[in-house]
């Protein structure tokens, strides 16, 4: 940490097509080499191939996917006593929809379709219906701060 104090927080404008924060933090997140113009045509293609699918709004689909990978809980290791104990802590809400959207970029490169866009939209699909890498992901975070409940009276 720097002397001056905590870093400040800046703002993410909205995105000029759906005019959603979250939409932008997506595609911050997505970009490679600082190639945002990229990743803008990769997100949009994919809620595109969403749209064109399930006959359904893409961005409320992109939602609800998010909605079903955010951790609500998770585990930190904590030193105490020369033990290192792996804690569950709540996980504050900036931290679950960053969490979710990494969860969900990293499944969908892991994924066997051709491109990119088909890949996103795949990944979309299977979060929207609790099915997918990102929820497992998710319910996988969950399991193992269910197992480590023994040790949340070390939390700090």
């Amino acid at each position: 940490m720097s002397r001056k104090g905590p870093a400040k927080r800046r703002e993410l404008l909205a995105d000029p097509v759906f005019h959603e924060r979250v939409v932008t933090q997506f595609i911050n997140c997505m970009q490679e080499c600082g190639k945002k113009s990229t990743a803008e045509r990769i997100f949009y293609g994919a809620v595109e191939v969403v749209e064109d699918r399930l006959r359904e709004s893409g961005l409320e689909l992109f939602k609800r996917a998010l909605d079903n990978v955010r951790p609500a809980v998770e585990v930190r290791s904590r030193r105490v006593g020369g033990a290192t104990y792996q804690v569950p802590v709540e996980v504050r809400s900036s931290r679950q929809i960053a969490l979710a959207i990494r969860w969900i970029i990293s499944n969908a490169r892991s994924r066997p379709e051709r491109t990119m866009r088909d890949r996103l939209a795949g990944e979309f699909i299977d979060a929207a219906g609790n099915r997918g890498g990102s929820v497992k992901k998710r319910e996988d975070t969950h399991r193992m701060a269910e197992a480590n409940k023994a040790f949340a009276h070390y939390r700090w």
